[in-house]
């Protein structure tokens, strides 16, 4: 088993990453399901929690049946994100994340994400802050470094092991590097190995298939992986991983009626959540990563965007059962479309 603070997940665990505009509750209802041990809510600003903005504080909507689940925040002040994790506790979340890793420009220029890489000190002035302001576990994810010349985590793991974390995500990338290149492990086990660290480290980057998992596992020792990218339009990678870390044994890739059937539910909790309309139009996003690689998916890929009641996209939906019965496809790797080079943030 691994402990982070009173929460006990099973021995090595797989975690859904958080990422802006993709793991909101309708996303990670359907993770949970196919299962994701442990998640995260989209990253929520600690100015925005204290502004009381509506879209802050939509993020802090959880829900039983996804526990164990954190709400992770991020920002550059620490009166901020102290007083953001006293206005988080009171939704009683599992545990409390901070995003110390996040890349994209708007959110680096604030001094906060992948930003505070920077300025140690700062870093750990703001974990403090949230330490000393919640009750509940906090845990934090970030990057190597800022660049390739300043890889700092090992230093860094250490000091925030120190100011009172209780469990340490690490994307084994730079912030220069985005999302580019590999994703360099050989870091997260530096970290994992070093005899003063004994909280549970969780690796992240690159995660995209079965076979990867275990290598990285066997390789690299963490005690769980962190899922992002390799999750969107394929939820099923969770339970695929543990079947094959158990058997060794792949399971059968989903059927066009599976597929159909959860995105059916994905739209159902997107509609629950955000109402018809906003739930209808951010589900949007969601079909092609879903449906890729059946041939000449195209045309009903361009019908459902265009249509704006469930009745009408449910209609389409059997139709493609239809049309791929008994057509397989293996797991497709994500690809961004051109809104989500921008946009879409595996913190």
């Amino acid at each position: 088993m691994v402990k982070i603070g009173n929460i006990t997940l099973p021995q090595f665990p797989l975690l859904l990453a958080p990422m802006e505009d993709v793991s909101d509750p309708p996303f990670r209802a359907v993770c949970k399901t196919l299962g994701a041990d442990m998640m995260y809510t989209e990253f929520i600003s600690s100015e925005g929690l204290i502004r009381d903005a509506i879209k802050s504080r939509k993020k802090l909507d959880i829900f039983d049946y996804e526990r164990p689940v954190g709400i992770q925040i991020f920002g550059g002040d620490e009166d901020a994100m102290g007083m953001s994790a006293r206005i988080v506790e009171a939704v009683d979340p599992d545990l409390v994340d901070i995003n110390f890793g996040c890349p994209v420009k708007k959110v680096v220029c604030k001094g906060a994400g992948a930003g505070v890489l920077k300025d140690i000190d700062l870093m750990i002035r703001l974990t403090k802050a949230v330490v000393n302001g919640t009750t509940k576990p906090v845990t934090v994810k970030t990057r190597l470094g800022w660049d390739h010349s300043s890889i700092n985590i090992e230093e860094v793991a250490e000091r925030l092991q120190d100011a009172g974390i209780k469990a340490l995500a690490i994307h084994g990338r730079t912030r220069a590097q985005l999302y580019k290149g590999e994703a360099d492990w050989s870091w997260i086990a530096k970290v994992k190995n070093n005899p003063r660290i004994h909280i549970p480290i969780f690796g992240n980057g690159d995660i995209d298939s079965p076979e990867k998992a275990l290598e990285f596992k066997d390789r690299y020792g963490v005690d769980g992986i962190m899922v992002g990218r390799g999750a969107i339009g394929y939820p099923w990678i969770f339970n695929e991983i543990k079947y094959f870390l158990k058997t060794g044994r792949h399971l059968p890739p989903p059927t066009i009626q599976q597929r159909v059937e959860v995105i059916r539910r994905h739209l159902l909790r997107s509609i629950e959540w955000k109402g018809p309309v906003l739930g209808i139009l951010e589900m949007r996003s969601h079909y092609a990563n879903y449906l890729k690689g059946f041939p000449n998916i195209k045309e009903f890929r361009s019908r459902i965007v265009t249509l704006n009641s469930f009745e009408e996209i449910d209609e389409v939906l059997n139709e493609v059962s239809r049309c791929y019965d008994g057509h397989i496809v293996v797991k497709q790797p994500f690809a961004f479309n051109k809104a989500q080079k921008e946009e879409v943030c595996e913190y």
